[in-house]
């Protein structure tokens, strides 16, 4: 069996119950499935920001830091989580509206954090409304420290933990585990022709970008071997097609294209007219079915081709 068909409740971290919501919200349900699950956009992540340096807006920013103290406060409708975050200098609230229950089972104090999110301000006060965090260990280890991919996700995801931060730690734990995957599926020669890296150092810059520059070739490969595989596909299909469906041999020219062209036509046609005319006469008399799209500018004679051709 091929590794990357295995099914995603395998990958480690992830498990029967995320398998099921990541099938049900974001149809993955192979290795496969998620290695080709592409970012829709990246963040930044090289900027450190201290504290008092914010920016008074609601900017995305990240902080090192160590959380002192959280606590559950009561609202008018349920609970939130508040810790407290500080860079040695100054603090920060974090906070938690959803899902603070497992957040706060998690959440380690005294202990060198990354944190990364969007910018509340209370007056003079920030805060920063359900951040990603991760050990500062952690992300020391990554596989990416510039640009941070975000994919695609929904609310119920959301909802039931499976943040940015989790699915990046899958993908990651794959990558990883996985090593170099993926067979090769362009030529060579091809490869170098247009300059395009290889398939695993695409799949791998896509979702762990080290610089703007491997971003850029890692999209231009994927993008070209897109592209490539479905002009084959089209052209593979084009030609069973011609194989197995046979067309009209129309095998000699009558009477009535002759009498029109030389005794009723008011012009001479162009040369482009006539060597339209001559492969298109070559297609309806070879036995295969003809699919041919006739293209020209406004006034090029396309009308008086096709009236010929008729």
């Amino acid at each position: 069996m091929d590794i990357l068909q295995t099914p995603i409740e395998y990958l480690k971290g992830v498990g029967p119950s995320r398998a099921n919501l990541l099938k049900e919200e974001l149809k993955l349900h192979t290795f496969q499935d998620l290695l080709h699950f592409f970012p829709h956009r990246y963040i930044d992540r090289s900027t450190f920001y201290k504290i008092k340096n914010l920016p008074k807006n609601s900017s995305e920013v990240q902080i090192k830091g160590k959380i002192t103290k959280f606590e559950m406060i009561s609202q008018k409708r349920g609970k939130r989580l508040v810790a407290t975050f500080t860079d040695g200098d100054n603090i920060i609230e974090l906070v938690w509206f959803r899902g603070y229950q497992w957040i706060k089972e998690s959440l380690k104090l005294n202990t060198s954090y990354v944190i990364f999110g969007r910018l509340n301000w209370y007056g003079n006060r920030p805060n920063m409304p359900h951040p990603e965090m991760e050990t500062l260990e952690n992300f020391d280890k990554g596989l990416s420290k510039v640009l941070q991919a975000v994919y695609p996700s929904t609310e119920k995801l959301l909802n039931k933990g499976i943040s940015q931060r989790v699915v990046t730690k899958m993908m990651g734990e794959l990558l990883q585990s996985q090593k170099n995957p993926f067979l090769e599926t362009l030529p060579e020669d091809l490869r170098n022709k247009y300059k395009l890296i290889s398939k695993n150092e695409a799949l791998k810059n896509i979702h762990y970008p080290q610089d703007q520059d491997k971003l850029t070739a890692a999209q231009n490969r994927l993008k070209y071997e897109e592209l490539f595989f479905l002009q084959l596909q089209l052209l593979m299909k084009n030609l069973q097609r011609k194989q197995k469906i046979k067309g009209f041999v129309f095998n000699k020219v009558g009477d009535y294209l002759n009498t029109f062209f030389s005794e009723n036509l008011p012009f001479e046609l162009t040369e482009a007219q006539k060597r339209v005319i001559r492969e298109i006469r070559k297609d309806i008399g070879n036995g295969q079915q003809m699919n041919r799209l006739l293209q020209g500018d406004v006034g090029s004679g396309k009308t008086i081709v096709a009236l010929m051709v008729m």
